[in-house]
């Protein structure tokens, strides 16, 4: 997949274009099923694949304290864009000159004349341009006039019948429903981050951990408790209890620590860059009234872990 960060660089080469426009935070299954069209549609049509996404949140230009956190890191939203097989992604930096472009030169100037568009692809609720006053209508009215196709896909349903959105995939991560979040991403929610060393209380008590560093971790971090999940050093993967939160039973431990017991494995991981993925909460975060109480709590978790994640009891 070809990532372009200028319009006006994109490769004349891949005209005529076939174009979906969004955040895709998440890359959900809503998401995918517009790719997968995007796909199909593109080539029924001898047309190139194109994603157009941004570089962050709209809300993080005007209202950074209330932005919400992004599911997935840029780098990560392209790495999953690049798995559904489009053939270039563009990422436009969400400034202030962006936000007052006009809806009319959007579709023109960078659609059609920089893209070489010749076929749109967008959800139903889809806004652009200054003040969002683009949307599907607007589209559908300049279809003729510019010379490409419309197409507005059904929503794609998550469990219970409910539209599949990146707010319910985050609402979902923040109450630790791993599960759901899986279901709604079609995959299990991952972070990448780098193992650093930690207090090693972990390894006193008999469960070595992996400390992630907070100051590089990408995706969102989940409600605290724990979890059954898989641990990949890019080497192998391995199935691991992963502790989030404080750890109040000891004092001084830094909020939303991501720490990831091996099950089974003894592996120096110091430095390397790693990802944890969730498959299912087992507990909130607890303060015990010993240590001892820590440790066979932490036994439960290991066990559990194993059972959810290789079925063994």
């Amino acid at each position: 997949m070809i990532v372009v960060a200028d319009p006006a660089a994109f490769p004349a080469e891949l005209h005529p274009t076939a174009v979906t426009i969004g955040k895709f935070d998440g890359l959900h299954v809503g998401h995918q099923a517009l790719l997968s069209q995007l796909q199909l549609q593109a080539e029924s049509r001898s047309l190139r694949s194109v994603v157009v996404t941004f570089d962050r949140h709209p809300a993080a230009l005007f209202a950074p304290e209330r932005a919400p956190a992004p599911i997935v890191s840029l780098e990560q939203k392209l790495e999953l864009l690049d798995s559904q097989r489009i053939a270039a992604s563009v990422v436009l930096r969400f400034d202030e000159a962006l936000s007052r472009l006009e809806p009319i030169e959007f579709v023109r100037d960078l659609l059609v004349g920089a893209l070489g568009a010749r076929l749109l692809i967008v959800g139903r609720d889809f806004r652009f341009g200054h003040r969002g006053a683009g949307d599907v209508d607007f589209l559908r009215a300049r279809a003729d006039e510019f010379g490409y196709r419309l197409i507005v896909p059904d929503d794609e349903l998550g469990p219970e019948g409910r539209r599949a959105s990146s707010t319910w995939v985050r609402q979902a991560l923040e109450e630790g429903d791993v599960a759901t979040a899986a279901e709604l991403l079609g995959r299990y929610h991952w972070l990448r981050g780098t193992v650093v060393h930690g207090a090693k209380r972990g390894r006193e008590l008999g469960f070595p951990t992996a400390n992630l560093s907070p100051d590089d971790l990408e995706g969102f971090i989940p409600g605290d408790g724990v979890y059954a999940g898989w641990f990949d050093d890019g080497e192998r993967s391995s199935p691991a209890a992963i502790s989030i939160g404080d750890n109040p039973t000891f004092d001084g431990v830094p909020q939303k620590q991501v720490e990831a017991h091996l099950i089974d494995a003894r592996v120096d991981l110091y430095g390397k860059r790693v990802e944890v993925a969730f498959v299912e909460r087992i507990r909130g975060m607890e303060r015990f009234d010993s240590i001892e109480a820590l440790v066979e709590r932490m036994g439960v978790d290991v066990d559990e872990s194993r059972r959810i994640l290789l079925g063994e009891r």
